[in-house]
């Protein structure tokens, strides 16, 4: 009876765990590094509170897809950014910025805030914000940065992009999976 009795036992603590432990990967799959940072900053807890209060507030948003014309429309102003890339990089990487925020806004973000734009796109884009944070950074302070530093920030700016037209490409599915510190450690030499 005994040895039953603590089989049982040992059952129901292998699924409660095994319960929680999948609760918490979906969670992460759902929200990407952006669940991780926090969590690291404020603990599991507090922050699958937080991100049950963000997806509580992104529900309540009006956000609609893009119809297949402002996809088109919004796709041939991306290309003319890149285009303008060879002759500017910086400029670029700055209308790229504009073109990242003013699709959030026609999806139906609000934009006045930046933190909380933020906040909101971690719930449904999160495994993009990484780049986008860093890209962002870049367009901001670097007067007359580096090339690549400004092709990184397109790359970034890009996957965040196409993952509001709802269009990702291969290579940004591939690439945002990856945090920035990951790309750049398959891009050294061996």
């Amino acid at each position: 009876m005994t040895i039953v009795l603590i089989i049982v036992l040992v059952l129901v603590v292998i699924v409660v765990g095994g319960a929680l432990f999948a609760r918490q990967t979906a969670q992460k799959r759902q929200f990407g590094p952006e669940y991780d940072q926090l969590a690291s900053e404020v603990g599991p807890r507090r922050a699958k509170a937080e991100f049950a209060k963000r997806q509580k507030r992104v529900d309540g948003l009006d956000l609609n897809p893009l119809s297949p014309e402002q996809r088109a429309a919004y796709e041939a102003r991306w290309e003319a950014a890149q285009e303008q890339f060879i002759d500017s990089p910086r400029q670029a990487t700055q209308t790229a910025a504009e073109l990242v925020t003013a699709v959030a806004a026609e999806v139906g973000y609000p934009i006045d805030d930046q933190e909380q734009l933020l906040a909101d796109l971690s719930v449904r884009h999160g495994r993009y914000l990484d780049g986008y944070r860093t890209a962002r950074r870049t367009t901001d302070q670097a007067q007359d940065g580096a090339t690549e530093d400004f092709r990184q920030a397109l790359l970034d700016y890009r996957a965040l992009f196409n993952d509001l037209l709802g269009t990702p490409t291969d290579t940004d599915h591939g690439q945002a999976r990856l945090t920035r510190r990951e790309r750049e450690e398959l891009n050294q030499p061996s």
